[in-house]
C-alpha cells in the first residue's frame, strides 16, 4: 500500500493524526473517519466491476467476500486507529450485542459486500465510533454513488453529501414505503418465521415493502425521507449502529419492534419517520 496506489492515503493519514493530537474534538474525528471510508471506498471500487460473477459455489463467494474485507482493511483499519489510538476494534459484520464499556470502532469493510462480488453496486463502506455502548458518530460512504452519510451525536443533524436530511413528514403507513433484510446466512428458523410473517404484516399495512440489503443504505434513506421505514429481526451490530445514529439525529424515531428504546443489546430494530412509528409498531406486534 502507498500514496501512489491510494492518493487519498497521505491525506487521510495526516488527518488521522490531526485527530489524535485533538482527542475531544469530535468534528476532527469525523473528518478523519470520513477519509477514512473515503480512502477504502477509493481501493474497493477500483476492485469493482458491474460484469463480475462470482464462482458458483458457495465457497468461492464467501473467498470473494473475506478477500474484499481483507484489502479494505488494509487501507483502513491504520487510519482509524490512529485517529482514536485508545477505541477498541471490531470489524466481524455479522457480530452483534453490546460491548465493554469505553470507545470501540465498529468498522464494516465493505458493508453489502454478498453485492459488491456479483456485480451489484449496492456496496460501501461504514465507521462508527461507539462510546459506551451509544453511537457516537459515523461516516457511511457509498463508491458508486459518491454518496456520504454522515452524525455525531447530539448535534441535532445529519447529513448526506453536506445536505442535512430529515425523514418523511407522512403520517399514514398505507402511503408509506416501507423495507427490510437478510441480516445474515444462516439465521434461526425462528428468525426466519417472524421475518416471514412481519413481511405479511407489513404488506398489509403499508403502500410498498421492500426487502434489499445493506441495512445502514436503507437507514439512510430513513433519514432522507425516502422511505419512511426499516425494521430487522436481528441484532448485528455494524448494520445497525451508523443508521441507527444517522436517523435519530435527523429526527427519526429508533426502537426495538415493540416501540421499546433501541439499544446495541436489543433482539431486533425498528427506525421510522416520526408518523408512522406507532402504526408500523402495531403491525410488528402481530409476529408472534
Amino acid at each position: 500500500m502507498n500514496s501512489s496506489t491510494h492518493p487519498s492515503i497521505s491525506t487521510a493519514r495526516h488527518l488521522a493524526e490531526h485527530a489524535a493530537a485533538h482527542a475531544d474534538d469530535d468534528g476532527a474525528l469525523l473528518a478523519a473517519v470520513v477519509a477514512a471510508v473515503r480512502a477504502a471506498g477509493a481501493h474497493m471500487l477500483a476492485r469493482f466491476d458491474a460484469e463480475t460473477r462470482t464462482p458458483n459455489d458457495l465457497q468461492g463467494v464467501v473467498a470473494a467476500i473475506y478477500d474484499n474485507d481483507a484489502a479494505s482493511l488494509a487501507v483502513a483499519r491504520e487510519l482509524l486507529e490512529t485517529a482514536r489510538p485508545h477505541a477498541g476494534w471490531v470489524d466481524d459484520e455479522l457480530e452483534g450485542g453490546a460491548l465493554p464499556d469505553g470507545e470501540w470502532w465498529v468498522f464494516d469493510a465493505v458493508e453489502g459486500n454478498v453485492n459488491h462480488v456479483h456485480g451489484l453496486t449496492a456496496w460501501g463502506i461504514s465507521a462508527t465510533l461507539v462510546r459506551d455502548n451509544v453511537p457516537a458518530l459515523t461516516a457511511v460512504y457509498e463508491p458508486v454513488a459518491d454518496r456520504l452519510y454522515t452524525a455525531v451525536r447530539g448535534s441535532g443533524a445529519a447529513y448526506v453529501n453536506g445536505v442535512p436530511m430529515r425523514p418523511s413528514t407522512k403520517t399514514e403507513l398505507k402511503a408509506a414505503i416501507v423495507t427490510t433484510g437478510q441480516a445474515k446466512p444462516g439465521e434461526t428458523p425462528d428468525t426466519y418465521r417472524r421475518m416471514g410473517q412481519s413481511v405479511t404484516s407489513m404488506l398489509n399495512a403499508a403502500l410498498v415493502v421492500r426487502m434489499t440489503v445493506p441495512a445502514t443504505f436503507e437507514l439512510g434513506m430513513v433519514a432522507a425521507g425516502q422511505i419512511e421505514g426499516f425494521w430487522q429481526y436481528t441484532d448485528v451490530r455494524s448494520g445497525l449502529a451508523a443508521g441507527a445514529l444517522l436517523v435519530s439525529e435527523a429526527g427519526g424515531i429508533v426502537t426495538d419492534t415493540q416501540g421499546h428504546p433501541w439499544t446495541l443489546a436489543s433482539e431486533d430494530f425498528l427506525a421510522s419517520a416520526p408518523g408512522v412509528h406507532g402504526e408500523a409498531v402495531r403491525a410488528l406486534s402481530l409476529v408472534a
